[in-house]
Formats: C-alpha cells, structure tokens, sequence
C-alpha cells in the first residue's frame, strides 16, 4: 500500500504542504486494499482478536478476503444491492470486520449501531434511514429490541443474527448463511462505486435532539491514513489497539481503514465491562505496539500500578474523544515515559487537528491541523481569531475539501446547510490558538459560560478541577445569575474515600482559584454519584443545565 502511505517528512511543515493522497473515483478498499494485500502477502495478520471468556482468533488477509466474499455472496443472495442500508449491532464480535468488508463489495451502505440502543432508538434508525437488514449480535436484550421494533420499521426486511443458536423464529443464522455461499465475489459482480455513493451512514449521539445521519462515500477510508500513520504512529508489521465498540466511528478511525494501509495489524479486545487491569494484561500478552483511547480510559489507568506490568512493547499513545487534562498526560508519562498525543475531530471528519510525530506536545493542546484542513477560528460577528482569542473551529471548504470529509446529513439538506455554507463547515466547538499555532479546545458553543464579561471555557474549569484528588469525574456549565449573566457551577463525582460537604466544596473553589484565574472559580458545586451521559459515553451538560433550571 506504498502509493496510500506517502512517505516520512523531516518536519511538520513539509508533512503539511506536502502530504498528497489521490483518490480513484472508483476506490473500493475491499478490493483496491484488502484483496490486493490477500493476493500480495496472504499470511499477513489482519486481525488479532480475544475476549473476556479467554477465546481468541488471528485473520489472515486471505481469510479476510474469503470471508468477506462469502458475506458478500450472501448478501446479493437475499437482494441486498448497492445503495441498500444495513445497519450492524456486532459490539466488538470479529465478525464485524468481514461483514463490513462485504457490504463495501456489493456497493451496500453499512449503518454502524451500538448495542445500547433502545428499540425506540432503532425504529428511529430504521425510518430515518430506511433500513433493510440488521446483523446483530445474539445479545438477548438486542435481539429483543430489534424484534420490538420490527413491526414499526416498513423497510426491514431480513434480520441476521450473529453467534447465537442455531435457529431463532424470523432470523437467518449468519454462520450458516456465510458458510453456504460461494468463496468467491468477484469485482466485476458488483456494480462499480462513485464518489457519490454512500458507503457509511453515521448518527451522532445526540447530545440535543435527534441524532443525525452523517454520510460517507467511498473514499472516506483514504483520509484515514493521515489518523493511523501520521497521528496514532502505527507501524509496519505492529498491532494496534484502539479502545472502541464498533457502533462508532472511532472504530473505522482506529480498528481497520488506515491501519491496515500503513502494514500494521488490528487488535480487538472485545468486552462488555471496562476493567483497566484486564485492558493492562491483553496490552502485555498480545505485545501491543500502539494504542488509542479517550481520556476516561487512561484517567483509570494511572489508577493501576503499570510498573506490574511489561508494557515494553508499547511504543506510541494517542488520545481523543473529548479534550485531556494535563494532570492525566503528566501522571501517565511520569508512570511510562510515554507522551500522550492529543488528536481532534468529528464523526463528520477525520483528524483535523493533532499533535504530531514533529511537535512537542503540549498537555491540553490539541496540537496543528492535518493537511488538507483548512483550520480558521471564527468568533461570534463571523470574523477571524487572533492569538489568544477563543472562536468556532471552521474547516473551509472552497478552495480544497479535505479528503475523508463528509457528504453531508443525509436527508437533511436544512441541517447540513446549518453548519456547512459559504465554503465554510462550522464543527459547533470552540478553541483558542496560541503564538505557536497550537489550538486548545474550550467547550462546545453551548457550553461556553459568559460570566462579567469574561468567556470561560468549561474544559479549563474542569482540568483545574480534576488536578484535585477528591474529584474523579466533573463536568463544569453556566447557570443563570442576576448580576452577572451566568456563574460557573461544577457537577463534580468524588474519588472513592471522599464524602460530599460544604468544607470539601470550598476546599474546590480555592483550589482552582490557586491554579487558574480566579474569576474561573466554581460559585456552585453539586456532588453526584454519576453524571448524565449519551450512549456513547459523552457527558449530557445540556440535560445538567436543564435539570438547574428545572429545580
């Protein structure tokens, strides 16, 4: 895959101007990345995969390649066709790698879906998307709300289910069905893809509103080797573990696409409940080289003696999801001598901005933009940013539109014209730039608190916060105050030990008084046992200021 992987740069200026990828307008990475590295190197591992039951399975790309023709068999054997939409409820089974390999051969559009989904979430998908096949895994609470929500989805109409019985009334046995299928789907019996065929449909989490649809065409998997090569350091003949269930686009972000261009091998990790010492012992085991996660996963992670364990192996760790406390980076590098490396971006994206392999990272700095992204800051009159001046992260559009981006919500043109207009994708958060080109991420706009006259981002607020050893989680907003607009109010979740009280509540306030400015400090504190959060693990500050004004 040299042609996809162009090369190492001496500097982050050359990787800027000039990192080029071309896309073919037929790009199909099943057949132009996977079959070919089948045919190229058969043996090579694709896939190392294990579960919390002590099972395990390595994939070859010849394996890959088979089992993903067999997928694609029996999908155009029931009628699926190019353009179709299949939504996928596989967790982190492996099965979810040749089926979406499959799907992309026959030009299908795969819906990716995480397991916490309701029924009533799933009839919503259903319609919005007009679903026509589900794949599920033979999870006993999905299986029954797939089968809820079926009489109210018109266009479902095949439900497969994964690893389960033999049989299941109003099912087809994906086992079975794969294994009865021919071991070969050549290209030529599939119709050939566009640049403007959808390949992925995405919906967001929601943290307001319904979710919406984010659609990728077939080149979206080509942006991805900036991400795996460049941002998450994958190497040639390495493993590479990204924590992520398969409903989520971090998944294609770091689990198939741009790894497996660049040489290196996926491992999978498949459980149901995170436990960071068992994360810990399949890092030493399998002898993983890279690895991604959010901040909530190494924040449990500095909790562990990591001196216990061989992690010698590991050479290179990102992080992203949501932005990182630097008390988190200082902690694991003092425990590892490893640097956590900031990446920023969005379901409608690949990495726009990160820290890369030439840049000194700075702890809460997101880092640079990636090539290709056309980075501007934009405050509220629609003028740009200087240094130091917190603004709307925009990516422009109209002189070159970054490889891997979106095509839009789909059937949604009011909602994509929202934030996507003259020229110019408005990614809804905000970041300030200092005088070395670093952004810093602030706060989604409608988190952003305006108290007296001054912006305070919630994120600063909440790292000063998280520095204190009696607070394990925390998510900052803005309620309504009088004399001054807003005040800041921290939700704060206490470290086990701690207990809530008005001296441990004052005791918060100085202590970011002592780290931040002042005028940042939280005049209201409120102690939880959890906080509100989507299904993808997001925190809910717009259900948390809801709730205030509620009350």
């Amino acid at each position: 895959m040299k042609e996809y992987v162009t090369g190492e740069y001496q500097s982050y200026e050359e990787f800027l101007h000039q990192f080029k990828l071309e896309a073919p307008a037929n790009f199909n990475f099943a057949y132009d990345v996977v079959d070919r590295i089948a045919a190229e190197t058969p043996d090579r591992v694709a896939l190392v995969w294990c579960n919390e039951e002590g099972e395990s399975k390595i994939i070859s790309f010849a394996e890959m390649k088979e089992y993903s023709d067999r997928v694609a068999c029996f999908l155009k054997r029931v009628g699926i066709k190019k353009g179709d939409k299949v939504m996928l409820i596989l967790k982190r089974r492996y099965e979810f790698w040749y089926t979406l390999l499959g799907l992309h051969k026959v030009g299908a559009t795969a819906v990716p879906a995480t397991h916490l989904l309701t029924a009533q979430d799933i009839i919503y998908r259903n319609q919005a998307a007009e679903v026509k096949m589900i794949i599920a895994v033979a999870d006993p609470q999905v299986l029954a709300h797939v089968e809820e929500a079926a009489p109210a989805s018109p266009s479902l109409q095949w439900k497969v289910m994964v690893n389960g019985e033999e049989s299941r009334p109003g099912w087809l046995n994906f086992t079975r069905e794969v294994a009865a299928s021919e071991p070969v789907f050549p290209r030529t019996a599939a119709e050939e893809v566009t640049p403007e065929d959808i390949s992925l449909l995405y919906f967001t989490s929601g943290t307001t509103g319904h979710p919406k649809m984010v659609a990728h065409n077939f080149q979206y998997p080509l942006g991805h080797v900036v991400t795996a090569k460049y941002w998450q350091r994958v190497k040639e003949g390495g493993l590479h573990l990204t924590v992520a269930e398969t409903g989520w686009a971090k998944a294609v972000w770091g689990k198939i696409y741009g790894q497996w261009m660049a040489g290196s091998a996926v491992f999978v990790y498949d459980f149901d409940r995170f436990n960071a010492q068992n994360l810990l012992r399949m890092l030493e085991k399998y002898k993983v080289t890279t690895f991604c996660a959010p901040p909530t996963v190494y924040r449990y992670l500095i909790k562990e003696d990591l001196g216990s364990y061989d992690l010698s192996a590991l050479e290179y760790c990102v992080v992203a999801g949501e932005p990182l406390n630097p008390e988190v980076y200082h902690q694991f590098y003092k425990m590892t001598g490893l640097e956590l490396r900031e990446g920023y971006g969005q379901t409608e994206l690949t990495v726009a901005i990160a820290t890369f392999p030439w840049l000194k990272p700075k702890p809460g700095s997101m880092g640079k933009p990636a090539p290709g992204y056309e980075v501007e800051l934009i405050d509220d009159e629609g003028h740009l940013c200087e240094v130091g001046e917190v603004g709307q992260i925009t990516i422009r559009t109209d002189r070159h539109k970054p490889l891997g981006f979106f095509a839009g919500y789909y059937r949604d043109p009011e909602k994509t014209q929202a934030v996507w207009h003259d020229g110019r994708y408005y990614t809804g958060d905000t970041a300030w730039r200092d005088e070395d080109g670093y952004y810093w991420f602030v706060g989604r706009v409608d988190d952003v608190i305006k108290s007296s006259g001054y912006r305070i981002g919630p994120f600063e607020v909440e790292s000063a916060l998280m520095e204190h050893p009696a607070v394990l989680e925390c998510a900052v907003t803005g309620i309504p105050d009088p004399d001054r607009g807003q005040v800041v109010k921290a939700t704060v979740v206490l470290a086990p030990g701690y207990t809530p009280s008005d001296q441990l509540a004052k005791e918060l306030q100085e202590h970011v008084k002592r780290v931040t400015a002042p005028y940042k400090y939280p005049r209201v504190i409120e102690f939880r046992s959890e906080l509100p959060k989507t299904i993808s693990g997001k925190i809910r500050r717009v259900q948390i200021r809801e709730e205030h004004q509620n009350r």
